[in-house]
């Protein structure tokens, strides 16, 4: 039997009322042109993750959860504070591209790159079970609020959805390669709202889809073919909404995060040439609005500070 965790409250900020739902990731909330410092620290080193790390979460408690490409081992760091991970979990698992981690600690993991599934490691009795079967690794992975998990096919063009009553179907993309409005190229990062409509970073597309529930012709909200282009993108690999559905782009072959509020999008990390990235695959927040950022080719994860006095509250 599945239980869905889901609270709705009411936030009064400013005689401003806004809805929220509680999720096991951060979506702080930023005032406008909140900026992060240039200098980036090194959270976890190859010594940790390995060679070529792809995906990060920060769970709602500010606890790092990182998969270890290589090794196929999963590395938590209780809080950001912990020098090494406080636990690793090994599996039978090859090459993990990404992982998302619920309310409750179960922590899902691309497994699909050799052995065509995504696992599912259950906290309570700390055990691995096979939750979905793909026919590619998944480059992204999501549950919504509702618990359906969602896998982003990179090789095959499209994102899957598995719904609670073990259905699978296709939510955007056709799997075929392709430019129109409801197919995708290559499609990496992925997040899924409170109402259920879907972003994709369509990376050899250039640009971020939205995906409106049941809707399989995308909207380009930002990129290549957008109906404002307010900035260019180049290989967009991670996505992530804040606390006011503003979208934070990772973008791969630019090595730069593009973030945006009620002015647009602008970038706010990789801007100079002192601002070092190679090639970064996905961001995650922490509840104070610092940045988590797997740096792939310099086989680290970075950490980017919020600079103070820039929140308007955080949301736990």
């Amino acid at each position: 039997m599945f239980f869905v965790r889901i609270w709705i409250g009411l936030f009064i900020y400013q005689q401003q009322y806004f809805t929220f739902a509680i999720v096991s990731f951060n979506q702080p909330r930023f005032r406008i042109n909140t900026t992060w410092n240039s200098n980036a620290t090194t959270f976890a080193n190859q010594s940790l993750v390995g060679t070529l790390p792809f995906g990060v979460f920060v769970n709602s408690n500010n606890s790092i959860y990182i998969p270890n490409y290589k090794t196929g081992e999963i590395l938590i760091w209780q809080n950001e504070n912990d020098l090494n991970p406080t636990k690793t979990i090994s599996g039978n698992l090859s090459y993990p591209y990404s992982l998302f981690v619920t309310m409750n600690g179960d922590i899902f993991v691309d497994n699909g790159d050799k052995n065509g599934r995504v696992d599912k490691w259950i906290q309570e009795n700390e055990t691995w079970i096979s939750v979905m079967n793909v026919s590619s690794a998944c480059f992204g992975l999501f549950i919504d609020i509702y618990e359906n998990l969602y896998c982003s096919m990179y090789y095959n063009y499209r994102v899957d959805k598995k719904w609670l009553n073990d259905t699978t179907t296709i939510v955007a993309g056709t799997g075929v390669e392709g430019s129109q409005a409801d197919m995708l190229n290559n499609p990496w990062g992925i997040f899924v709202d409170i109402n259920l409509d879907l972003y994709v970073a369509d990376r050899w597309n250039h640009r971020i889809q939205l995906f409106r529930l049941n809707q399989r012709n995308g909207i380009t909200v930002v990129g290549s073919g957008s109906a404002k282009l307010t900035i260019e993108l180049y290989s967009p690999s991670g996505i992530v909404l804040d606390g006011d559905q503003h979208l934070f782009i990772v973008e791969k072959v630019n090595s730069r995060i593009i973030g945006s509020d009620e002015n647009g999008f602008r970038c706010i990390f990789g801007c100079s040439t002192n601002e070092k990235l190679s090639s970064p695959m996905t961001m995650s927040f922490d509840s104070y609005g610092n940045i988590y950022v797997t740096d792939r080719d310099n086989h680290r994860v970075q950490k980017i500070l919020k600079n103070q006095l820039d929140s308007k509250f955080v949301l736990f």
